[in-house]
């Protein structure tokens, strides 16, 4: 680079500038999954949307691709690159709720976690993901997928508008009245077009919830996943479900004999009238017994960030991720056969179900495609050792590959691992051409190449 150049950034930047002369550089480098150790050129850590507009001109004309870093918690380490620029958002986490409007603005690095603590007084929140201290941005962008989806549908079908900056270093508000083309694209195309600095969200009157874990002996797994494909085809949509597996953590509310077991498990989150809520779980209760429960009344965000503690930063990652149609008996026998393997209490396999609000949405008036899928499948390979990376990276292939003949053949881009590039054409079925051409009008040279990539139609 310049030196001049250099300088100049540093100069025009109100927040700091790194690169790999300065003694921070190492930390600032560090992302979410510690498998990726990449070196980028510069890392600007802007203090507002004008700091991003200056770091893009300055990519765009020293010949860098930019890397985008929001919450950090993308599992290919698509927020760093060998030789990029990163624009890493997390200095700008503010989150303002207007009660009257029922609305949040968001900025580009919060996590859910600071969107869930700002509504709850207001009694107020929108779907987000199962992890609070994953980033707003990344998850919105690629959908967003959570516990209150069937009733709200995807968290990128209550973004109401999106400050962009884009690949020319040039600002824009999208929304259905501007810039209608690229506020269609980043509703799941993910971060190919620009760096969003900030969210506006609908929020909706969610404050405490009726719900929480429940675990089964791994025996009935069986019966729980056939009684689960039925009945949340026509739950009430306040009711958020999904069944995983998941070894026995070392909490009170679980026997400690059972500690380090790999157990059967769902997760409920009844989003409704709080007296309703033990009704609505009992269909759930009445299948198999528990081996263990902490389910009750409880804040929304509780539950949205009950299992951070098992996914610290610093882990390994390695995810694989389908969606899914009809949960059939043979994809239900190939859960079965590798669920109970799960190799680290970090690990698991979740069916979230996408039915309900989130299939109300046209498959075109958004990016994301898969409004016809009924579950979105991932299959989470986490875990502490380096040593242990190509044991647990085989079970995650070897999980997915039995599940996937019996899944639609693209996966949901947020739960997408680096090597699933080839599948970019069958996440977006139809709407790949549109996103396309999108990507050349407003980011011609693929400038925001470092994601699941969309190139330049």
């Amino acid at each position: 680079m310049d030196t001049n150049a250099l300088t100049a950034l540093r100069e025009n930047v109100r927040g700091t500038v790194t690169t790999a002369e300065d003694a921070e550089y190492d930390e600032a480098r560090r992302v979410y999954n510690a498998m990726i150790d990449r070196r980028p050129a510069v890392i600007v850590r802007p203090a507002n949307t004008g700091d991003v507009m200056t770091a893009v001109r300055f990519a765009a004309e020293n010949d860098l691709s930019v890397a985008v870093r929001g919450g950090s918690h993308s599992v290919p380490g698509f927020g760093t690159a060998d030789g990029a620029l990163v624009v890493d958002l997390s200095t700008m986490r503010g989150v303002r709720v207007d009660p009257l409007t029922q609305t949040a603005r968001v900025e580009g690095g919060a996590t859910w976690g600071d969107l869930n603590a700002a509504g709850y007084p207001f009694g107020l929140a929108t779907t987000g993901g199962i992890i609070s201290t994953t980033g707003v941005g990344g998850l919105t962008l690629g959908g967003g997928i959570g516990h209150l989806d069937r009733g709200l549908g995807l968290s990128c079908d209550n973004l109401l508008a999106a400050d962009v900056v884009t690949a020319d270093g040039s600002f824009h508000v999208a929304s259905d009245k501007e810039d209608a083309d690229l506020f269609w694209a980043i509703r799941g195309g993910g971060g190919n077009f620009g760096v969003v600095t900030s969210f506006e969200f609908r929020m909706s009157p969610v404050k405490d919830i009726y719900g929480g874990p429940m675990f089964f002996e791994l025996d009935r797994a069986g019966d729980l996943l056939r009684f689960y494909r039925e009945f949340i085809a026509d739950a009430p949509e306040e009711l958020g479900c999904f069944p995983a597996y998941q070894i026995a953590p070392p909490l009170p509310f679980i026997p400690e004999d059972r500690h380090g077991e790999p157990l059967f498990a769902m997760v409920t989150c009844w989003a409704g009238d709080l007296d309703a809520g033990e009704k609505a779980l009992q269909p759930i209760l009445d299948v198999a017994p528990r081996v263990a429960e902490h389910v009750g009344v409880m804040p929304y965000p509780a539950l949205n960030s009950a299992f951070d503690a098992l996914v610290p930063p610093g882990l390994q990652h390695y995810w694989k991720a389908n969606f899914v149609t009809e949960l059939t008996d043979d994809a239900i026998a190939a859960h079965l056969e590798h669920g109970p393997k799960i190799p680290v209490v970090n690990s698991t396999m979740h069916i979230y179900p996408i039915n309900g609000a989130a299939q109300r949405v046209a498959p075109d008036s958004t990016a994301f495609a898969y409004r016809d899928a009924t579950f979105a499948t991932v299959i989470a390979g986490m875990w502490p050792d380096p040593a242990d990376n190509d044991a647990n990276t085989a079970w995650v292939k070897d999980y997915y590959a039995a599940t996937a003949p019996h899944s639609e053949e693209g996966g949901y881009v947020n739960f997408m691992a680096e090597d699933d590039q080839s599948r970019i054409r069958a996440n977006y079925r139809g709407n790949y051409d549109r996103l396309a051409q999108t990507k050349r009008r407003y980011d011609p040279d693929n400038l925001f190449r470092h994601n699941q990539n969309i190139q330049p139609g």
